[in-house]
């Protein structure tokens, strides 16, 4: 206000110097429109009021200096009158069209600050991880474009109290104010207002002097209240204007609906991973059943013949069932064994210890192995000269354990199952190649293979049909120690399942 005043009162004051140097000094007849410029000066900078009495002042100014009698708030003669009439409504119309063109000048910058700041809150919700982790930066943008002391956002806990998340002056106590004013939205177009109100929530030994006045916006979304947008305003600046609170508005609109998307999205999230559980747990359930129950009904079935005193067993007989027992409780071994792998593969639990071996003695007690439940197969093996490999050898073994196991599982008897190792295109691994002469899967399968329980349609195991998580700990215990591993088409024509496992660093022994 101070500024306003002096730079009108400096500018009537030029303009009175300039009309008496056109009018005595120069003999310029009627200079009165020089005290136009003052209006339109004050116009400038003051606005309606100010041009208002600037002109007042300007016709006054003219009339006492040099309207003839001079010195005197009278006029002699009409003539005159009509150039102080003429003098104020020019002065009044200008003084008006330039205070208009100010304020639509504030206006549409007031707009772009806003539309900026508006701007800037969409582009961090929009590009958000989540919106509890954006909102110290849309507190910041508030407080700026505000001009504001401080701004700070508190959301609902379930409690009475709100929990404050994000605050430009994060020192300061983030507490609901005794007193404030809240914004009261209306209907339709109305413009929204300020109403004071008064919690008395905190006992008078707590109150503290607020460093301004408190304004608070709630935010809401689907009909929910979610917390608050705070506002803190020196009292010197006075209220919100209507800029402000349309912004202040605005934001709160834009962060309630963020959080309902969250919400929304989180679930989402939670019915999809409910709804993945229960199909892995009947998965789990429809496969591991019948895999456990039939080598168990089978050893109970082998173990009953044994006790039953009436039943005469030859020692060959004896020994076949023997065989039996001993193969379906391997087989239940390997399908417990599985289980527990992908477990701890999942959670994250799984413990590797990588050595350096020569490949051909690490593998050798697993084929070994392998060569009874492949009896009725071609098993080839041919690891040729690779450079020593680094891995864990008990994971490594329970991969190529599982590895045969399918292929003698899911090929008939006389297939070829071949085990050979070559320096894989990137020399710093070694390839184990496991591949055979069966049926194979299609090419549409090959990508899922190594899914939890995905079974090749139309693919058949006899009798067992399998779990559907061999190949899914093969990938994963692989992965574990290093390496990787693919499934392809067989140049034998059925399956080949490539396993890369590093090779050791030049120096390790």
């Amino acid at each position: 206000m101070l500024r306003t005043t002096a730079i009108g009162a400096a500018a009537l004051a030029g303009a009175t110097a300039v009309v008496a140097l056109l009018q005595d000094v120069l003999g310029v007849p009627n200079p009165a429109a020089v005290y136009i410029l003052a209006v339109a000066v004050a116009a400038l900078v003051g606005g309606r009021v100010a041009v208002l009495l600037a002109a007042l002042a300007s016709f006054l100014l003219y009339d006492f200096f040099f309207v003839t009698p001079r010195l005197e708030l009278t006029v002699a003669e009409p003539g005159e009158w009509l150039n102080l009439v003429l003098l104020l409504a020019v002065g009044l119309l200008v003084g008006q069209m330039a205070a208009l063109l100010r304020i639509r000048e504030e206006t549409a910058v007031a707009r772009e600050h806003e539309a900026r700041a508006l701007f800037s809150v969409s582009r961090e919700l929009a590009t958000r991880p989540s919106t509890v982790k954006v909102l110290p930066r849309i507190v910041e943008i508030v407080r700026r474009e505000a001009r504001l002391p401080r701004a700070w956002i508190t959301l609902e806990d379930g409690g009475p109290r709100h929990r404050p998340v994000a605050d430009t002056d994060p020192g300061a106590p983030a507490v609901e104010p005794p007193g404030y004013r809240v914004l009261r939205r209306r209907p339709g177009d109305e413009p929204a207002e300020w109403v004071a109100v008064h919690t008395g929530r905190l006992p008078a030994a707590e109150r503290r002097k607020p460093a301004g006045d408190a304004y608070r916006v709630g935010i809401e979304a689907g009909g929910r209240a979610l917390g608050s947008l705070w506002a803190l305003r020196r009292r010197e600046d006075g209220g919100p204007g209507a800029t402000e609170t349309r912004l202040l508005a605005a934001v709160a609109d834009q962060v309630g609906q963020a959080l309902e998307q969250d919400r929304l999205a989180a679930a989402a999230r939670d019915a999809d991973i409910a709804r993945e559980s229960d199909a892995l747990k009947s998965a789990l359930l429809e496969s591991v059943s019948h895999d456990l129950r039939t080598p168990l009904a089978s050893i109970r079935a082998a173990a009953g013949s044994l006790i039953d005193t009436e039943v005469e067993l030859g020692t060959e007989d004896r020994r076949a069932t023997a065989v039996m027992i001993d193969r379906e409780a391997d087989h239940l071994n390997r399908v417990v064994t599985n289980l527990l792998d992908l477990s701890r593969v999942e959670a994250g639990a799984l413990r590797v210890e990588r050595e350096v071996y020569d490949l051909g003695d690490l593998l050798e007690p697993t084929l070994e192995r392998a060569r009874r439940r492949l009896a009725r197969h071609e098993l080839e093996v041919s690891l040729g000269s690779v450079p020593p490999v680094e891995v864990d050898a008990v994971l490594l073994d329970q991969v190529m354990a599982n590895l045969l196991e399918n292929a003698a599982k899911y090929t008939p008897p006389g297939t070829r199952v071949r085990v050979s190792a070559h320096v894989a295109p990137q020399a710093r691994f070694v390839r184990i190649t496991v591949e055979d002469s069966g049926p194979g899967a299609p090419a549409t399968a090959l990508p899922h293979l190594f899914e939890k329980f995905y079974q090749v349609p139309g693919r058949s195991a006899g009798s067992r049909s399998g779990t559907g998580i061999g190949l899914a700990v093969v990938r994963g215990l692989t992965e574990a120690f290093g390496g990787r591993v693919a499934a392809r088409r067989s140049e034998l024509g059925g399956l080949a399942v490539d396993v890369d496992i590093p090779a050791a660093r030049e120096g390790d022994e």
